[in-house]
């Protein structure tokens, strides 16, 4: 059950997003999670960094039903870092990535 919630410093098209969503699904296997149950959010958001505005910056929070390894967040970060610098030109440096593990997480009117 992970919720992947991008917000970037600019604006991304239809087709970039599209594209960014399609490649957040494959990584979340990275962990041990299906896309089959991903939600993704997009949001654009003015967003500074180190006191100055990011013209190409983002935050990502995923959050995700239970734990996973530190190298699976690991691995997942380098996934994240990487999509976002080839599909929207968004550089890693500019990035962060952070993991919200949830114990009680409802759906389809009950909780798992």
């Amino acid at each position: 059950m992970p919720f992947i919630e991008c917000t970037t410093s600019r604006a991304l098209s239809a087709e970039v997003r599209e594209r960014v969503k399609a490649r957040f699904g494959q990584a979340v296997s990275a962990l041990k999670k299906p896309e089959s149950y991903l939600m993704v959010g997009f949001r654009e958001e003015e967003l500074w960094f180190a006191g100055r505005r990011c013209e190409a910056g983002a935050y990502v929070s995923v959050s995700l039903f239970g734990r996973a390894a530190p190298a699976d967040y690991e691995r997942m970060t380098a996934l994240v870092c990487d999509i976002l610098q080839q599909e929207a030109g968004i550089p890693p440096a500019q990035t962060y990535v952070t993991y919200h593990p949830v114990e009680d997480w409802g759906w389809n009117g009950a909780n798992f």
